[in-house]
């Protein structure tokens, strides 16, 4: 994913950096202005077909990012006394259309929908400012923000970047935002000490070009230090999620209490990315066997051999085996069997994987673009054993087989939102067309091994 991002910039959007707001005061600021400079030469060097910015001043939501739809839009500074200062862009229609798309395929709250004002906000024409100078007749995205955390920003950023590779689109990513407000008494929000923390720590991350430690940061102290770039600067690492990057820092400065950075991170063709690496961190020898299957499955239509990282256990085990894959926070699918039907665990594994992926009736087959903000866990399955008493039974430790005749249901233990016996129960029931008011029923208990991804 990304293979199609070019380069990608985090800069600031005062606008008395511009000559005509500023009338002089601007130099207060000349290192932040030289960095612009350069950014903009860049990207005309680059030569992109699209420009994505991210503004916090664009159309924003609680809980939904917002894409801006149609042609294109205007822009001044008439807000800040210099109206002659104008911009027309035009917006890249078939990729605006393309992440609204993919959003509303995986049920993700983001799209075109909602615009409030159609004029470019201060966050999209200071960038603008320096990249006219430079650049002629190129196209924009418009990307706003949203109420929601840095995961889903991250998110909505991977989600643009799959619609740039869909699209083939060589893109520029340019994340505008400001850092802290809060660096002064004379400051816009007077002096918080987490002002200056919070900009040397965002400064030591963006310039180390490990973005993943964006999503890391605690949000109330974000909060504390005032300031309104950091989820730009994190859709941009989800944009470029798939792609490791050569940091540069061009800039810092925040003579007026505000705290000004640019950065700029160049794009290396290697496919092995640190996102990836993130990912294998997190998951086990299970869960990886799990994901490569399902990757594989759906993008090739092929069933893997065991591969060379599952270990001896996995190999020589049986038992019963559950796969279940979430996206956005939502079940995606679910499948597994009550006791081995296979040679091994990882046998088991391969085959309810591949049907918890694409033959969950409840669900469409899990798509490409989808794989990489899959989410997947394995449940291994041990023994059941029959159980006499509702008191021996524990939603949270045992999950439970509900009999009767033909029909059986099985509910694993410790999910979110079954918090009781009764409402294990009532499911397991549902599940097997037993009527939930019926307790002449066979019950069984289980215990699982869970494997899934570390926080």
């Amino acid at each position: 994913m990304a293979a199609n991002v070019l380069k990608a910039f985090t800069v600031p959007h005062p606008p008395l950096i511009v000559h005509e707001v500023g009338q002089g005061r601007e130099k207060g600021i000349q290192k932040t202005i030289d960095a612009f400079e350069r950014v903009a030469k860049e990207i005309s060097a680059a030569k992109p077909d699209v420009i994505v910015i991210i503004s916090p001043h664009a159309t924003m939501f609680s809980d939904y990012f917002h894409v801006s739809p149609g042609k294109g839009a205007r822009g001044d500074f008439s807000r800040f006394g210099a109206k002659q200062v104008q911009f027309f862009v035009s917006y890249d229609e078939e990729l605006t259309a393309a992440i609204d798309s993919a959003a509303r395929a995986i049920g993700f709250p983001g799209g075109t929908e909602g615009e409030r004002e159609p004029v470019l906000d201060h966050g999209t024409c200071v960038p603008l400012y320096f990249i006219e100078k430079y650049c002629k007749n190129y196209k924009i995205i418009r990307v706003g923000l949203s109420g929601l955390d840095l995961k889903e920003h991250y998110k909505f950023g991977w989600i643009i970047g799959q619609s740039l590779e869909k699209l083939n689109r060589r893109a520029v990513v340019v994340a505008s935002g400001d850092l802290s407000h809060c660096l002064k008494e004379d400051g816009p929000y007077g002096f918080n000490a987490k002002g200056p923390e919070y900009d040397k720590k965002i400064m030591d991350v963006l310039s180390s070009g490990d973005l993943n430690k964006l999503r890391e940061f605690d949000e109330v102290f974000c909060e504390e230090a005032g300031e309104c770039g950091h989820k730009s600067f994190v859709i941009m690492s989800g944009i470029l999620g798939n792609q490791k990057v050569s940091a540069r820092q061009l800039s810092y400065e925040g003579p007026f209490g505000v705290g000004y950075g640019v950065c700029a991170f160049d794009l290396s063709e290697t496919a092995a990315t640190s996102a990836a690496s993130s990912v294998e961190e997190k998951e086990d020898e299970y869960i990886r066997l799990a994901r490569m299957t399902i990757e594989t499955y759906v993008k090739e239509r092929r069933i893997i051999k065991i591969p060379a990282f599952v270990t001896q256990e996995m190999k020589n085990e049986k038992a019963g085996v559950f796969v279940s894959l979430h996206l956005n926070g939502n079940l995606r699918g679910c499948i597994g069997t009550i006791g081995p039907t296979t040679g091994s665990v990882a046998e088991e594994i391969i085959h309810n994987a591949i049907n918890a992926a694409t033959r969950d009736p409840r669900f469409e087959p899990v798509k490409a673009f989808e794989l990489q903000l899959l989410e997947v866990k394995v449940d291994v399955l041990k023994k059941a054993e029959p159980v006499k008493s509702l008191k021996n039974l524990d939603a949270k430790r045992y999950g439970v087989i509900v009999s009767k005749g033909l029909r059986r249901g099985l509910l694993l233990p410790n999910l979110e939102g079954v918090d009781t016996v009764e409402d294990q129960l009532a499911i397991a029931k549902q599940k097997a067309g037993i009527d939930i008011s019926d307790d002449n029923v066979l019950l069984e208990r289980f215990e699982v091994i869970r494997h899934e991804p570390k926080e």
